[in-house]
């Protein structure tokens, strides 16, 4: 064989294995996939029927992370600030887990500094730390009898989302997407957004599906044009050439699945064709200039920043687009010392947007179907903290603190739940952790006993074996 007649040979393989219209891959499939006994994995985000009739479609968590202060925000508690500078009785103190217990036996009653008065026809009560949330308070079911389980961060943030502090299970987001799906085609259905001077505690772990599919993982978002690394084509590479190898990929990926059955495959799948498609969704989801001038005032957004209020308004924009679950998450709430200035600076970067947030959803007639909430891992003791010579802050909490939750069929302009004089315990309607996610799915349209996976024997849950709707929340 002449050089010749050897370069035409490679030019008519490449040519048949690269550019023919079937392909080799495609003949195979055919031959592998005929008949009814095998077939194609199906998009592990599409769409799946609720349990229930759902009140909504998806859901905004605002998480704060590090443990806001309710005494400082929502409840507020005049006797604490009588008691403010005594020392508590020794019963007080008995038995009470506290995070830097050595410390702890020393510190004194600290009442609030902050003002309370009521807002709107309902009356809620509200500190002056949050005039913009207190503005929407009629929206607003605000619970102050929250329970958690560990005073630690760490653990207790991988409580608040997944419903065990043993790292290793699904995220909320992971169980509504394995439940639900998405309706987005040219986005993930479950996105985290981050803001603060770091991430949260565990960051992947607490937006990861576990030991669900890896489809069902939270995606974290870039701000800029390109939200997830490599999103955009290497220069040269042209539409054309790139939707050619991604036909391929689909191709042997699903010879794969055909044989092995294995999920993961299905999940590859689809990360791939949802890259390809975000490739202009992407860019066109994060352009915030598009949005009116009124409307990045309400907020306070600004383009190109990274910010609390630019990911509350892309929050608004993803669920626009059929996410079904967004994590907010703004840090730098953990304030041990020196909380009066601490806290006015963090509640001023997230009270604009929080109730924009609220405000702009339901002009948009979208708040009917979305559920907001927010809150933290726990809240801060009605005792200070603080090494001596500090000025002082608040220690971890986990007895009773505040969250709350508006749109997707809450009964807003209600608080729920009081706690003693001082607000150390919940004295009537107490919501443990398991109770709210019980909640949240409920709202969804899930029952929450209903929503399992098997693994390693045992059929799991997000809410364990624990938790109970609160029907006070729900209109």
């Amino acid at each position: 064989m002449t050089f010749e007649d050897r370069i035409d040979l490679l030019r008519t393989r490449r040519h048949f294995f690269r550019d023919c219209g079937v392909g080799v891959g495609r003949m195979a499939l055919g031959s592998l996939l005929a008949g009814a006994a095998m077939g194609a994995p199906k998009n592990p985000m599409a769409p799946r029927p609720p349990h229930h009739a759902p009140k909504a479609k998806s859901i905004i968590y605002l998480f704060m992370a590090g443990g806001p202060s309710h005494l400082d925000m929502y409840a507020n508690k005049p006797k604490l600030r009588e008691l403010d500078g005594q020392t508590p009785p020794e019963s007080f103190m008995k038995g009470k887990r506290f995070a830097f217990m050595e410390r702890m036996a020393h510190q004194k009653m600290l009442g609030s500094k902050w003002a309370y008065r009521r807002y709107g026809q309902a009356g809620n009560e509200f500190s002056e730390l949050l005039p913009h949330i207190a503005s929407v308070g009629d929206e607003l079911a605000v619970i102050n009898t929250m329970k958690t389980e560990n005073f630690n961060h760490a653990p207790a943030k991988v409580f608040a989302h997944t419903g065990s502090i043993v790292p290793g299970r699904p995220s909320i987001g992971a169980w509504v997407t394995y439940g639900l799906g998405s309706e987005a085609d040219n986005l993930p259905g479950f996105v985290a957004l981050q803001s603060g001077p770091r991430g949260p505690r565990n960051g992947p772990l607490i937006w990861g599906s576990g030991f669900l599919p890896s489809a069902y993982q939270g995606v974290p978002f870039l701000q800029g044009s390109e939200p997830v690394f490599n999103l955009q084509s290497q220069p040269g590479v042209t539409p054309q050439r790139q939707q050619r190898a991604l036909d391929a990929v689909r191709d042997l990926n699903t010879l794969r699945y055909a044989e092995t059955g294995d999920d993961e495959i299905a999940t590859r799948i689809a990360a791939y064709e949802t890259a390809f498609r975000m490739q202009t969704s992407g860019p066109e989801l994060m352009n915030l200039a598009g949005e009116s001038a009124e409307t990045l005032a309400l907020y306070g957004a600004e383009p190109g920043k990274n910010s609390f209020a630019n990911n509350c308004l892309l929050a608004r924009r993803l669920v626009e687009r059929g996410v079904r679950c967004v994590q907010v998450y703004h840090t730098d709430w953990d304030h041990h010392a020196g909380i009066a200035n601490a806290l006015e600076k963090v509640c001023r970067e997230v009270d604009r947007a929080s109730a924009a947030l609220v405000r702009d959803l339901k002009q948009r007639g979208l708040l009917k179907d979305t559920l907001v909430v927010w809150g933290g891992e726990f809240g801060r003791t009605p005792l200070s903290d603080g090494e001596k010579g500090t000025a002082v802050g608040r220690n971890h909490h986990i007895d009773a603190y505040s969250t709350w939750l508006a749109g997707g069929g809450v009964r807003g302009g209600q608080t729920i739940g009081q706690t003693d004089d001082i607000g150390f315990y919940a004295v009537e309607d107490p919501v443990h952790v398991h109770d709210l996610h019980a909640t949240l799915l409920h709202l969804l349209g899930l029952e929450h006993t209903k929503l399992t996976y098997r693994f390693q024997g045992r059929d799991f849950r997000l809410t364990d074996v624990a938790g109970k709707v609160v029907t006070k929340l729900l209109a």
